[in-house]
């Protein structure tokens, strides 16, 4: 996140950083839902999304393992699906926390 903030200014990095920190909370929870209900596809494309929005901000841990969950629904693998889903929403919860902390400890 520091390369953000060096290349787009304080403001600017902290509006960016806090839209899509709101964006991931709202695809995270829908992950969670497009799982119970088993739509694999929808399921699929938020995962994916999840993905783009946390690379520009640096939350690698969260793009590589949207990647493991989107091979696993590639090979239909529930069990696999449900595991790396699992690790993508506490890495995902815990990423948002770790933000979350950080912008309030520079108010």
């Amino acid at each position: 996140m520091e390369g953000l903030f060096a290349q787009l200014g304080e403001a600017a990095a902290e509006d960016m950083v806090g839209r899509a920190v709101e964006e991931l909370a709202v695809r995270l929870a829908r992950c969670r839902a497009q799982w119970q209900s088993r739509h694999w596809q929808d399921l699929r494309r938020t995962v994916r999304s999840l993905a783009a929005i946390s690379d520009p901000i640096g939350m690698t841990s969260l793009v590589r393992v949207a990647g493991d969950v989107t091979a696993a629904l590639d090979t239909s693998d529930a069990a696999a699906v449900g595991a790396t889903l699992c690790r993508l929403m506490r890495i995902g919860e815990r990423s948002l926390t770790a933000v979350w902390d950080l912008h309030d400890l520079s108010l």
